[in-house]
């Protein structure tokens, strides 16, 4: 897995959290991802939505992509589609895909690269593993994360973060032994790179075999753990968190707390560096929530307004050089 790396005894340290004082959050639930297909048939397992949409207010949805270790020919992408209201974060740890929209906004990413792209008031794009993957194959794995957007910024102009890996900050836990890659928002007083309208953090923590990592965590966000590869344990009573699995934690709001996480003495040979995971938690936004495929606005008026809108060709002109795709969005309500 070479999302970034670093000597950890060269970075920040997290401040150390005492057992005693200190209110750990505890988990509420856990949630084992579902099977999906998605775009031109690549396979994703998905935690969320499925979980109470409250717990996981303000993301939408989460798409781990693989590891997947693609024959020549076999790797797929999406094809050109429409979206509005949200934004897509797409982290790449291993392998390429390369990303397209009629707003301009564009690039390929690789091994610890993030696209940022702010849908708000709308545009189409396209996800695509480049021709080099498609042609040789080979191992692929990567992770789509949602964000919903308040009202007040559903119709912002559609934008683009190109998130280079280089440019994530990088910390460590108290003891040296687990990094921590903050893609966005803040910890410990630490900023990531990505630029939000909703408030979150988002981080990709690699976790020692038996070391424990815990994490400062704001009150007013909830707090989720999601198992990228490998075994641990999450919250005070060390309930048992594998590959695939989401540890949704309780407590934010009425009890500050922070997270506690323990990687298992013992991981599979593909984890052998330690327990990856995704530590991501938000400002709940507490708006009605509309969702329909590509579209996710506040009432259902608005989502028929935005099909209206794709299909009068509102949300941007395809390039000349790519033939369009049938979409779920060409369907009329």
């Amino acid at each position: 897995m070479p999302a970034v790396t670093a000597d950890t005894l060269t970075l920040d340290r997290l401040p150390k959290l005492p057992d005693a004082g200190t209110v750990w959050r505890p988990v509420a639930r856990v949630v084992t991802a579902q099977h999906f297909l998605e775009g031109e048939g690549f396979a994703v397992r998905r935690p969320f939505p499925g979980v109470d949409l409250s717990l996981a207010d303000p993301f939408l949805l989460l798409d781990h992509m693989g590891a997947v270790e693609y024959a020549p020919g076999e790797a797929k992408g999406t094809p050109w589609h429409p979206h509005r209201g949200f934004e897509t974060v797409t982290y790449i740890l291993d392998g390429a895909f390369q990303h397209r929209d009629t707003h301009g906004g564009g690039g390929l990413i690789s091994d610890g690269d993030t696209q940022w792209m702010t849908a708000g008031s709308g545009l189409q794009h396209i996800e695509q593993p480049p021709p080099e993957l498609v042609a040789r194959g080979g191992l692929f794995h990567g992770v789509q994360l949602w964000v919903n957007l308040p009202r007040a910024q559903k119709w912002s102009p559609p934008r683009y973060q190109d998130i280079r890996g280089r440019d994530v900050k990088l910390l460590t836990s108290d003891d040296g032994s687990s990094l921590v890659r903050v893609i966005a928002g803040s910890l410990a007083g630490h900023e990531g790179p990505g630029v939000t309208y909703t408030p979150i953090t988002y981080l990709h923590a690699t976790v020692a075999p038996g070391a424990r990592l815990t994490l400062p965590w704001p009150a007013e966000f909830n707090a989720m753990v999601y198992v990228l590869s490998g075994d641990g344990h999450v919250g005070p009573d060390n309930r048992p968190l594998h590959e695939g699995q989401l540890g949704v934690f309780g407590g934010h709001k009425e009890t500050a707390g922070a997270l506690t996480m323990r990687a298992a003495d013992n991981q599979p040979l593909a984890s052998r560096q330690g327990w990856e995971v995704l530590v991501l938690g938000g400002l709940p936004i507490r708006e009605p929530v509309a969702r329909y495929g590509p579209f996710v606005m506040n009432t259902r008026e608005e989502i028929v307004q935005a099909f209206e809108d794709f299909q009068a060709g509102r949300m941007g002109v395809i390039p000349a050089d790519h033939v369009p795709h049938r979409t779920a969005a060409d369907e009329t309500l």
